[in-house]
């Protein structure tokens, strides 16, 4: 993943490309590669992007839903 500069303006609006940034895709292999180490490492870029909506495909929203409600076998 290419780092990126954010341009923000006096009011803290971001300008410039960051504006409407397009969207990306990425293998999933990669994505949870990259979430899994930032969080054994506890970076603090995640927390800073806790709260920012991601989009995902129904089929995969289905399998976390459907993962996060198993219970832990005994």
């Amino acid at each position: 993943m290419r780092p990126r500069l954010r341009v923000f303006a006096e009011d803290g609006e971001p300008t410039g490309p960051e504006l409407h940034a397009p969207e990306v895709s990425m293998k999933l292999e990669e994505l949870t590669r990259i979430l899994a180490d930032a969080i054994i490492w506890d970076r603090s870029w995640l927390a800073d992007l806790a709260d920012d909506q991601v989009k995902v495909s129904a089929d995969l929203y289905e399998v976390l839903t459907v993962y996060s409600q198993l219970r832990p076998s005994a």
